[in-house]
């Protein structure tokens, strides 16, 4: 006899919701993904292609198809600069949950080799950006953050600082097997954006 597939779980039954976000709670949820991206972005060094194609790795090009799309979803997070072009649906979310987190195993060597040298320097009292790798990566994520955030949300170097390297060690459990999960509960336990 024959087995029959079992169909995959809807992007719904893989992320439920015990109830519906209310607008502060989602307006966390689409600061906290885009900065997420923003981490990934400026550790890899990858942009919006690396984006589109996880997208459509994952078949969700409905959801992120394009540039402009993708430029939408981002442009979504209350803390940009022009924000409120798009409001960002559970969907949407859900899909960007699992980008980041299809980006982050595809990266999960180097964030580990990252948090790795993170926990080294830590342990000997040295700043992360005596590490030409760190240093790089906490460059060019207050670089992109000063560039794309409202000015109301700036923060000062050190912030930003603490906020790249909090992001850093997410990105570490988002690359494992069940990081999507992790992230999609993390996005509901977080209080308040930066």
């Amino acid at each position: 006899m024959p087995s029959i597939a079992q169909p995959s779980p809807s992007i719904q039954d893989r992320f439920p919701l015990a109830q519906q976000p209310d607008p502060d709670q989602l307006d966390d949820i689409k600061a906290q993904l885009d900065l997420i991206l923003m981490a990934i972005e400026a550790l890899a060094t990858i942009g919006s292609d690396a984006m589109l194609q996880a997208a459509q790795d994952l078949g969700l090009s409905d959801v992120v198809g394009d540039r402009v799309a993708l430029w939408r979803l981002r442009q979504s997070s209350p803390l940009r600069k022009g924000q409120g072009r798009k409001r960002l649906d559970v969907d949407e979310a859900r899909s960007l949950v699992l980008i980041i987190c299809h980006l982050a195993q595809q990266h999960a060597e180097l964030i580990r080799r990252s948090v790795s040298l993170l926990e080294q320097l830590t342990e000997q009292g040295r700043p992360p950006h005596q590490a030409a790798l760190l240093g790089d990566y906490l460059d060019r994520f207050g670089n992109t953050y000063e560039e794309r955030m409202d000015e109301s949300h700036q923060i000062s170097s050190d912030e930003q600082t603490y906020l790249a390297l909090k992001l850093l060690i997410d990105l570490l459990f988002y690359s494992l097997p069940n990081g999507s999960q992790r992230l999609w509960l993390a996005l509901f336990t977080r209080v308040h954006h930066p």
